[in-house]
């Protein structure tokens, strides 16, 4: 494919993942927030949401379901959409809270953080102390935040919003997990990113679990 069909196919699927923000736009909400999470299937680490709030001008290529993008897509394009989005928030949840109330229950906090973050700097950046009007959420309703919302299904493929706080998630928990691999190097945290990879339980035969594993996803190997 010549270089200017892939850029023509990519500007096609921007306008394909703008459907939603645009629809909400027409009818007047103007703050609209995608929000996602990465990190619920790992045996290790944290659950991390993003939220972000894109301005309505927002025309970067490329931007999609971070994973459908390789590693050094996600990091290039994360630096732009910190650089371009009106706002993002960042929410997490450590193992021992997924442990103790359960993953789905561990995302929806995460994700109700992540929301309250991009609101408050959303407000702070703004005169008007703006508000995030209308929340984009990847298949997943939150009943205890207060914000009209959507659940699409796939979103992070159909919405661009979502696709970008998918992007924002990622590349945040991957760090997080490179880190935590210098720390606790037995695992190959720096390349499973804790998820349940052969060199992964390897390392758990070898060495035990560690403090930043999930209890209770191991509960077959730790009783």
């Amino acid at each position: 494919m010549k270089k200017e069909e892939r850029i023509a196919k990519m500007k096609e699927r921007l306008i394909e993942m703008q459907v939603f923000e645009n629809e909400l736009r027409a009818g007047g909400i103007k703050y609209i927030a995608g929000v996602d999470e990465v990190g619920r299937g790992p045996l290790a680490g944290p659950v991390v949401s993003a939220c972000v709030v894109l301005p309505a001008d927002f025309d970067v290529l490329g931007v999609d379901d971070s994973k459908k993008l390789s590693e050094k897509k996600r990091e290039e394009l994360y630096d732009i959409i910190m650089e371009k989005a009106v706002a993002i928030g960042i929410g997490m949840r450590d193992n021992e809270r997924i442990d103790e109330i359960n993953i789905l229950e561990a995302t929806k906090e995460a994700m109700i953080d992540a929301v309250t973050e991009c609101d408050r700097v959303l407000a702070e950046k703004s005169e008007q102390l703006a508000r995030i009007e209308h929340v984009l959420f990847d298949a997943m309703v939150i009943q205890k935040l207060p914000k009209s919302q959507t659940s699409i299904i796939k979103g992070d493929s159909k919405s661009v919003s979502i696709a970008a706080a998918s992007i924002i998630a990622k590349v945040t928990r991957d760090r997080m997990m490179c880190d935590f691999a210098e720390k606790y190097p037995h695992y190959a945290f720096e390349s499973n990113k804790g998820y349940g990879t052969k060199a992964h339980y390897e390392g758990i035969a070898a060495a035990g679990i560690c403090p930043i594993h999930r209890k209770t996803f191991l509960k077959n190997i730790i009783e």
